[in-house]
């Protein structure tokens, strides 16, 4: 068989399923709590997938296959996954489309940027350039909270702009330090508290 389908890899494929339910719950039941826990725990499966990897003797070819396989799976857990979200929340205006449109294009050229840069450099990298697209797993759970205090129409033009800024904030050429130590353990314990909120306490 084609692919590698060891241990180093099994985090990511599992992030990808993950996602995958969450838009299957976004598109045919329309429940936008679940299907944003998804994305958390898509999330937390990618903020820990590298160092899973690195515990495994890896050949340079499944070095390479990991790097193309976690991008690939970025598509589908953090910009396919949030407008199905979206589109669930109510953003379903054909104006909508644009921004999604927007949303998409601005995420895969970062992520085809990320990975041309560090396929010129050696050793890990120290900092990111640009909003990494995984970065949506903590930030859109948090903005959808204002849809338990505002208006419906508010809510929705709040979600639009928020989008719209990611959407930048992904190719505008800023550096974003990459996590490492007590972080990881950090935006763990942040994406659980609120993987506990969204399933245990809203409604």
């Amino acid at each position: 068989m084609i692919g590698k389908w060891n241990g180093s890899v099994v985090l990511t494929y599992i992030g990808a399923v993950i996602a995958l339910t969450g838009i299957f719950i976004a598109m045919t039941s329309g429940n936008v709590r679940y299907a944003m826990a998804c994305l958390m725990v898509a999330g937390i499966c990618d903020l820990f997938d590298g160092a899973v990897a690195r515990k495994f003797k890896r050949t340079e070819e499944e070095k390479r296959f990991g790097v193309e396989l976690d991008s690939l799976v970025d598509v589908i857990d953090f910009l396919a996954l949030p407008v199905a979200i979206f589109i669930a929340a109510g953003l379903d205006q054909i104006y909508a489309l644009i921004v999604f449109a927007v949303y998409i294009i601005c995420g895969i050229a970062r992520l085809a940027y990320f990975n041309s840069v560090t396929a010129d450099t050696e050793g890990p990298v120290r900092y990111y350039t640009g909003l990494p697209v995984t970065y949506t797993a903590l930030i859109f759970p948090f903005v959808y909270l204002l849809s338990y205090a505002v208006d419906q129409g508010i809510f929705l033009c709040i979600l639009t702009v928020s989008i719209i800024i990611v959407s930048v904030l992904f190719i505008l050429k800023i550096k974003i330090a990459k996590p490492k130590g007590i972080a990881y353990g950090i935006f763990g314990i942040l994406a659980v508290s609120m993987i506990v909120l969204y399933l245990g306490f809203l409604k």
